[in-house]
């Protein structure tokens, strides 16, 4: 098991190794797929930062860019604007670590100087800067993803000819990349982008096979929660009725060796992941007892 202290510049710290952790999703944009427009203010956003947390979050990660299939790239500048009042609040209540959902370089720099914790980045820090800009972080985490081709366009590039192969290589090929940048291999965490260029039967292949992505050295994130591949198989439910395709789902990531699964319904997955970590014989955390 893949087992890692982060340690923040700020004092906080994240554990992965042990349970499943969840990161909560907290979307400031007006046309994501599940809740665009929902908490995109300062105050809700931060109403509802207090609410993920309560309900069991142990990170909050942050997105001002739709990565829905189809979506139109936003500009990094209107990213900017939309994250900064929110990610300064945030930042400052302190009460666990924060992850920006961004593929632009620009953007991971006007937030890293506002202290967030990790970058999420679904194009694996391909952006021109990148590597050399986190490479001056050292106390940042970061999540390389696979994704081919860009949202706009990523559904009409689902050939492979082996997905799970093909992925893990990519994403291989992206830690040697920020490892000649100079970014530590201890601050990298590894996701196989669920639901980004693939169709069902290989979004589900990744789930199946997550293990051989993390190379007993790298922890896993998966995203499913809401996406339309567990509307496919819900005999196409619309995204409010994936409630509980989206918990089974991410529990069994959790099985399947995932350390950190990113949802939208936190207090639904955590109780789900209670009892995955009861059934491991994983004894609750303090914060978790009873």
């Amino acid at each position: 098991m893949v087992q890692r202290i982060y340690r923040f510049r700020d004092g906080k710290e994240l554990t992965i190794g042990g349970r499943t952790l969840v990161m909560g999703i907290l979307n400031v944009t007006p046309d994501s797929f599940s809740d665009g427009g929902k908490w995109n203010t300062r105050d809700m956003a931060l109403r509802h930062m207090e609410e993920m947390v309560r309900d069991g979050a142990d990170i909050i990660d942050i997105g001002a860019e739709s990565t829905r299939p189809g979506a139109q790239e936003v500009p990094a500048e209107e990213e900017i604007v939309r994250l900064t009042p929110i990610v300064r609040a945030l930042v400052a209540d302190g009460q666990c670590p924060i992850s920006i959902d961004t593929k632009k370089t620009a953007v991971m720099a006007a937030m890293l100087e506002l202290g967030v914790d990790l970058i999420n980045d679904v194009h694996g820090l391909e952006d021109d800067g990148a590597l050399a800009l986190l490479a001056r972080y050292p106390h940042v985490a970061i999540c390389l993803m696979h994704m081919r081709g860009m949202p706009d366009t990523m559904q009409d590039n689902t050939d492979y000819a082996d997905v799970v192969t093909e992925v893990d290589s990519y994403l291989q090929a992206r830690v040697a990349a920020c490892i000649e940048a100079g970014i530590a291999a201890d601050r990298l965490i590894l996701d196989p982008g669920f639901g980004f260029g693939k169709t069902p039967a290989q979004n589900m292949a990744l789930v199946r096979e997550c293990r051989r992505f993390k190379h007993d050295r790298y922890p896993l994130l998966l995203g499913v929660s809401r996406k339309s591949t567990i509307g496919h198989y819900l005999h196409n439910a619309p995204v409010g009725e994936r409630l509980h395709g989206s918990v089974t789902l991410a529990t069994l990531a959790a099985w399947q060796g995932a350390d950190i699964v990113r949802v939208h319904d936190v207090a639904a997955t955590r109780d789900a992941l209670r009892i995955t970590a009861a059934l491991r014989g994983q004894a609750p955390t303090r914060k978790e007892s009873p």
